[in-house]
């Protein structure tokens, strides 16, 4: 696919671990086929590509989400659709907000359907750095202990905290319902113990916090 060769050739060589990341994100989202149907080849692009913003063959903000997201967007005229996921993906309009740039984000770039945004965070949070798989719980842990609790990413991340519990949660309920979440994992979320299914609607808490 496309995707992967675009990743690797910005990841590979310099960051090799993001690149290690970022294919174990795709592995997941291609496990998500059963319930994305039609947008499942769209997800697993958005996920391999989730990350490139970090190449420093690219970078301009600082901010991956929004420099990723430009590039493919500006470089290589790549689907609208992957575009958006990859500008939001993982509560990115947060973090921006920590860095002076939520209104750059969220006025250049919509947001995606939720049950794609859901199922990217799901990727994204049950996927650890070297690519194998994790619960959204303990992925949180290694971020806030990598960056430190004081740092943007630190702060970002424990904002994000229950809503990226909630994404997880939601996508194990659709697993459930189509009858392959043993194919996935037996709980994200775990030692999370309440599955409690918010509306929908909760991923506008990004856009109107």
């Amino acid at each position: 696919m496309w995707a992967y060769d675009l990743a690797e050739s910005l990841l590979s060589d310099n960051l090799p671990r993001r690149w290690a990341h970022s294919q174990g994100v795709a592995e997941r989202a291609r496990l998500l086929a059963p319930i994305l149907g039609p947008d499942a080849e769209l997800l697993e692009s958005a996920a391999v590509l989730h990350d490139i913003g970090y190449s420093p063959r690219i970078t301009d903000t600082g901010f991956h989400p929004l420099d990723g997201a430009r590039f493919i967007r500006n470089v290589k005229r790549v689907d609208e659709r992957v575009v958006r996921l990859v500008a939001h993906h993982s509560y990115a309009l947060l973090e921006a907000e920590e860095r002076g740039l939520r209104q750059e984000l969220e006025d250049e770039f919509p947001l995606e359907t939720p049950e794609l945004v859901d199922a990217l965070i799901y990727c994204d949070m049950t996927t650890t750095p070297d690519g194998t798989a994790t619960t959204t719980p303990a992925r949180i842990a290694e971020i806030v202990g990598r960056y430190g609790p004081d740092s943007i990413v630190g702060r970002f991340i424990r904002r994000a905290e229950p809503e990226i519990h909630a994404a997880a949660q939601r996508v194990e309920h659709r697993l459930e319902l189509a009858g392959s979440v043993d194919s996935v994992s037996a709980s994200a979320t775990e030692p999370v113990t309440a599955l409690s299914l918010p509306s929908p609607q909760v991923i506008k808490l990004a856009v109107t916090e």
